[in-house]
């Protein structure tokens, strides 16, 4: 399908995707980097382990050609000292095989790491349909992987040949050298041949695992819509979670609106904000910001004000410190405590007037705010920084 195309997968594999993918057992591997380190740790073994092995090589050599007449002739005896004599092999060889073994299981997991997965032993009758089979002998993977063949016996070829020729005269001097030297003389060379043929496979490593990384990469790209789809199932339809936002604004704006009836004052600006202050005395170490809202909301605020008859105060300067500054249910700024506090003297008075009579109280005017708290009077902040305030 068109969607599934290598033009359409131009983003790459998220975190979820590369997992999904470690799970089903498909992770980078390089081959030629397995090898590599597989020969280096064999190679460097053999050399480390050689003696003992030696040693040991040659002391059932020796026993088994030094038998008795009649121990040939006795095959409990000869099976004894062959058993034995193997034994002594075996203990020798010991390191070397585990060493070698341990080479081999762990060369795959320098890259991708490790990965146990039992859907990898499961039979795909998928692998045994010739179509797909045949159309993968001619994809791009087994291009590369043929190119890589040809890339190593060239290179491998090559190098071995060269080794070989500047060799070739000790090779042919090995034969007027005493046995002694003529072994460790041997072993040295073949030593340097290895190593200069294993640093061939190890330029192709060089090579292969940065192609693999980026093939694995590639193998895995996604379509946008991909992407999108899996965002929406990790992280949630936007649609959805944009209710559930709303749904959960409402019910603040609810609980918030359900304590403006709490309280001892509204402060207004005098239309578009409003807040409303609530003050117990040894329950408060300052005045509470209960309700706060702008617009339409400061009008719901203003409005219930009036029905359970919680005084208005006009006060541009604080209302707008006091929006700027608080957030619901914090205390007031303590620069502002001053003004608050003569809004709640005016307030606790009016309601001594409105029990006993006497002189209506007087509405506070020009409560001092800092010119700091005010929107419009505070310094100017940067470009994209600013606070839109309203007057």
């Amino acid at each position: 399908m068109a969607e599934d195309s290598d033009m359409e997968r131009t983003e790459p594999a998220t975190g979820k995707r590369i997992e999904r993918a470690r799970e089903q057992g498909d992770v980078p591997r390089s081959r030629e980097l397995a090898t590599c380190l597989v020969l280096l740790v064999g190679g460097s073994c053999v050399w480390m382990f050689s003696g003992p092995v030696v040693t040991s090589l040659d002391r059932v050599m020796v026993a088994m050609m030094s038998l008795e007449r009649a121990a040939i002739y006795d095959p409990v005896v000869l099976m004894n000292l062959m058993s034995a004599r193997c034994l002594d092999v075996a203990i020798a060889v010991i390191p070397l095989a585990f060493l070698m073994t341990l080479a081999a299981m762990a060369a795959p997991l320098t890259l991708g790491g490790w990965l146990f997965n039992v859907s990898s032993l499961a039979p795909k009758f998928s692998k045994l349909n010739p179509i797909s089979g045949f159309a993968n002998m001619f994809s791009i993977n087994s291009l590369v992987e043929l190119g890589k063949a040809v890339l190593k016996t060239l290179l491998v070829g090559t190098v071995a040949w060269v080794t070989i020729r500047s060799q070739l005269d000790a090779v042919m001097g090995l034969g007027v050298e005493s046995l002694k030297t003529a072994g460790a003389h041997a072993a040295q060379l073949l030593w340097i041949s290895f190593i200069t043929m294993v640093s061939a496979l190890i330029f192709i490593a060089v090579l292969d695992v940065p192609y693999q990384l980026w093939n694995y990469g590639r193998k895995l790209r996604m379509t946008r819509e991909e992407v999108k789809q899996e965002h929406k199932e990790s992280e949630g339809d936007p649609h959805i979670k944009g209710k559930i936002r709303a749904m959960q604004r409402a019910m603040a704006r609810r609980r918030m609106m359900a304590e403006v009836p709490t309280a001892d004052v509204v402060v207004t600006n005098p239309t578009h904000y409003a807040v409303a202050l609530k003050y117990s005395e040894g329950k408060m170490g300052a005045p509470k910001v209960v309700a706060k809202g702008s617009d339409e909301i400061a009008a719901k605020i203003r409005e219930l004000a009036r029905e359970h008859r919680v005084p208005l105060l006009e006060a541009p300067p604080l209302a707008r410190a006091l929006h700027t500054h608080t957030e619901i249910g914090d205390e007031i700024p303590e620069a502002l405590y001053t003004a608050v506090a003569e809004v709640l003297a005016y307030v606790f008075q009016l309601r001594t007037y409105g029990q006993f009579g006497g002189t209506r109280p007087v509405e506070p005017t020009g409560l001092e705010v800092p010119k700091e708290l005010d929107p419009l009077t505070a310094p100017k902040k940067p470009r994209g920084s600013q606070r839109r305030t309203r007057q």
